[in-house]
């Protein structure tokens, strides 16, 4: 696949467009001597290329990749930490906070390609996800435990929100390490594939969900985000305000007119 076009931020953060998929980005994690630890100006990297997408219209579709052969992301760096003073690690939780917000609050659907180690906060970038693809050779967990802290990423939230509270507390407490196949078999992960191809088949998702309405596609993400947890009542205002945002968008006016003309739609994105 070509890559058209590439912006860097920082030294291990890139955003890549690729020929024929001019709608989506990949956000790529781009450290590989640390297999993509999660280091302060790393951190502060993610962050500004979440920005950059965030207001980018012409992007339908996000996928989260790594550059590195054997990981996604093993997490947080922790001889970066293990230099840092009280002072100092209490000044740089915002930045780290910041990295895993900016996924998980980007406006449009974000799909992970995973292989390899995705651990601690590794896998809370992929959870902040809307969908996760991994291959054969994906470990996942959440192990903070085992060094003394929690998971700081959104784990405590987003792992019961898949997979319920009980399983989560288990993965939490036990601080475990899950293969592949149970990873999928217990819905950690969305879609299992071969061995070197998550890239490839998260790429081609992104490229099927980018075929739709961008202004739906937000709006649909926004319904099923801001939905989650409440009871049936309230959510369905929730939906009813997204429908209500979308119902006279150019974007409406022209899926419907191509749908009775037989056509692929020409969406404005308004």
């Amino acid at each position: 696949m070509t890559v058209t076009s590439e912006q860097r931020f920082g030294e291990f953060v890139a955003v890549r467009r690729h020929e024929g998929r001019e709608h989506v980005a990949e956000l790529v994690l781009d450290r590989p001597k640390a297999m993509n630890a999660v280091s302060s100006e790393m951190a502060r990297s993610i962050g500004a290329a979440c920005a950059a997408l965030a207001a980018d219209q012409t992007v339908r579709a996000t996928v989260l990749s790594s550059s590195h052969e054997r990981a996604f992301c093993v997490g947080a760096d922790l001889k970066e930490r293990n230099s840092f003073s009280d002072a100092e690690l209490v000044r740089q939780r915002p930045t780290a906070r910041a990295a895993y917000t900016g996924v998980l609050e980007l406006p449009m659907p974000v799909v992970a390609a995973v292989h390899g180690f995705a651990l601690g906060g590794g896998f809370e970038l992929a959870l902040a996800c809307d969908v996760i693809v991994a291959d054969r050779t994906a470990v996942v967990g959440l192990p903070e435990v085992s060094v003394g802290v929690i998971p700081g990423g959104g784990g405590t939230q987003l792992l019961p929100r898949r997979v319920g509270a009980a399983r989560a507390a288990e993965l939490v407490f036990t601080a475990r390490r899950v293969e592949a196949a149970e990873a999928h078999a217990l819905g950690l992960v969305d879609e299992l594939v071969e061995a070197g191809r998550d890239r490839e088949e998260a790429l081609a998702l992104g490229g099927r969900i980018a075929a739709n309405s961008p202004v739906g596609l937000r709006a649909a993400k926004r319904a099923l985000r801001l939905g989650q947890g409440l009871d049936l009542r309230a959510g369905l205002e929730v939906e009813d305000a997204a429908w209500r945002s979308v119902a006279f968008s150019g974007d409406r006016a022209e899926g419907v007119a191509a749908f009775n003309e037989k056509r692929k739609p020409n969406w404005p994105g308004e």
